[in-house]
């Protein structure tokens, strides 16, 4: 890592910056299918942003398994409806596939909570927060490195939303599909200074 990059960024700093969502093309995955024909694409990657999403409690107790894993390739993000088992036995399939990094932020979490609905041997993650810590950053959510090595800032608006529902919003499509594609530019910016 260079010694002009750094190691910090504050609220301030990252409300300047210029918002930033993907633009691509973005495919919901919610059938047999539809599945097959992400996973076609996903096997041909080396690299891909990986991010979850799960409904959220409100009360105390109250717990929901995940609802949504984005997958983002070079040509599209995958928004796959995990709850059809199906996409759910798709995105294993991926997860397991070792040619291809999955990289995300806070993944040990995510791949907790995606092992409640279906099994799988995860291999090739890297964790892009962990590797931000083991370079001495202190700020490791996606949103930080995101302002800090790619200069722009992700809205978060959509994060508490009912990730279950059967047809998700445009608003929603559009942050979860943001997430994943940061995540994958991150690996890429890391690679490239030595951090992963």
């Amino acid at each position: 890592m260079s010694e002009k990059q750094p190691l910090t960024i504050s609220r301030e700093e990252i409300n300047a910056l210029p918002i930033r969502r993907y633009e691509g093309e973005v495919r919901v995955v919610s059938a047999g299918h539809e599945a097959a024909q992400a996973l076609a694409d996903i096997l041909a990657q080396t690299v891909v942003g990986f991010d979850t999403e799960t409904r959220p409690a409100f009360r105390v107790g109250e717990s929901y398994p995940p609802s949504l894993a984005q997958v983002a390739t070079a040509r599209a993000v995958y928004l796959f409806q995990v709850r059809h088992r199906e996409v759910a036995a798709a995105l294993a399939q991926m997860l397991a596939a070792e040619h291809i990094i999955k990289a995300g932020v806070g993944l040990a979490d995510d791949l907790k909570a995606l092992r409640k609905i279906i099994e799988f041997a995860e291999k090739s993650i890297v964790d892009l927060g962990a590797a931000a810590t083991r370079h001495g950053l202190k700020q490791t959510g996606v949103r930080n490195l995101t302002g800090l090595f790619l200069g722009f800032r992700i809205p978060k608006g959509t994060k508490t939303s009912n990730w279950a529902r059967p047809r998700l919003t445009p608003q929603q499509i559009a942050y979860a599909a943001t997430d994943a594609w940061a995540c994958r530019e991150l690996y890429v910016r890391f690679r490239t200074l030595g951090i992963v």
